[in-house]
């Protein structure tokens, strides 16, 4: 019996040891949980979402004032009138006003519309004229979509790059091939090349089935929607290439991917906006390419927006995947050793 106990104490032991030794698993089982909890406590840890927003284009004049002490209504600044109406329009502002011109503006079909409305006429005792506009509410699907997209081309361009290409040198093909004519730029080119036209192929069906049997939006281009999951892939793809330029371990690499590539879709907003989370938090999620990338995409699909609109973003994830790929290609070696 005790013997028996012996043995079994034994392989405890080093399966315990076996386990801390395997980063991935360490990762998964101990560091993300924590980081999940704190993390959605920071994303979540803003004051009460209101139940009204109005937004106001211009200052705030004196007799608006009192529209600031009401419990759960929310001003939001708007400099850009067109931009402010296209919200009203599909339901995702309640009122936007005009201080300067006494004008409002309203949607009769959003379900806050009407409160947003009398709240605004109780509290100025002024003359206001109202105008109405029509439009079809943004569902959650059609604004979830652009996110869903966006994280395919994370997930595909970081594993189906980075970790593809630690395995190939764990299991010596990289090894085989530097005997070839082929050179490194060559090599990570065609994974580049690959992973860019599959994910491209995927998001672009994706798409279109959600646009055929859900009729999500699509009122801009759809060339520029493109060209958007291009640049986007690349950069993704990029980012992949430079974390599998010199691992060899295949748990190190899942684990790092993991560590990168989870925080990220938390805080690019995939699942839900961080308007209510600290403004530190939202500074750091619209600096992160996989935000911008969902942002210029949603813009264009959800708001109409051209060229001009996105052409900042996709400048910058741009960049970052070009600063990816040099260095990915100057730390790149063939062989684990």
């Amino acid at each position: 019996m005790s013997g028996s106990l012996r043995r079994i104490g034994a392989l405890l032991h080093a399966r315990n040891l076996e386990f801390v030794r395997d980063r991935a698993a360490l990762v998964w089982n101990l560091v993300f949980p924590l980081l999940l909890v704190i993390g959605f406590s920071l994303i979540f840890s803003g004051p009460p979402k209101p139940l009204v927003q109005i937004g106001v284009l211009g200052e705030l004049p004196a007799a608006y004032q009192p529209l600031q002490v009401i419990p759960l209504l929310k001003l939001i600044p708007y400099e850009d009138a067109e931009k402010g109406l296209l919200k009203v329009r599909h339901h995702q502002l309640d009122l936007l006003l005009s201080p300067t011109h006494g004008h409002y503006w309203v949607n009769p079909d959003a379900p806050q519309g009407a409160m947003a409305e009398y709240l605004l006429r109780q509290a100025i005792g002024l003359p206001l004229q109202k105008e109405v506009l029509q439009g079809r509410a943004i569902r959650y699907g059609d604004w979830l979509l652009p996110g869903v997209i966006g994280m395919n081309l994370m997930f595909s361009g970081l594993f189906g790059v980075g970790f593809v290409i630690v395995r190939y040198r764990k299991n010596g093909v990289l090894k085989r091939l530097r005997a070839t004519p082929l050179s490194a730029a060559e090599f990570l080119g065609a994974q580049l090349l690959s992973r860019v036209l599959i994910t491209l192929v995927v998001s672009l069906l994706v798409f279109l089935v959600a646009y055929w049997l859900l009729e999500v939006p699509l009122l801009g281009s759809g060339w520029l929607l493109l060209l958007i999951a291009l640049v986007g892939g690349t950069a993704m793809a990029s980012l992949g290439l430079l974390i599998a330029a010199r691992l060899q371990n295949e748990e190190l690499a899942s684990g790092l991917l993991n560590l990168i590539s989870l925080p990220m879709m938390f805080l690019s907003g995939v699942w839900f906006s961080l308007e209510g989370s600290p403004p530190w938090l939202q500074a750091i999620g619209a600096r992160l390419p996989l935000s911008q990338i969902i942002e210029a995409a949603r813009a264009v699909m959800l708001e109409g927006a051209g060229w001009q609109a996105v052409a900042g973003a996709l400048a910058q994830v741009a960049l970052f995947a070009l600063v990816c790929l040099s260095l990915g290609a100057l730390l790149f070696k063939w062989s684990a050793k």
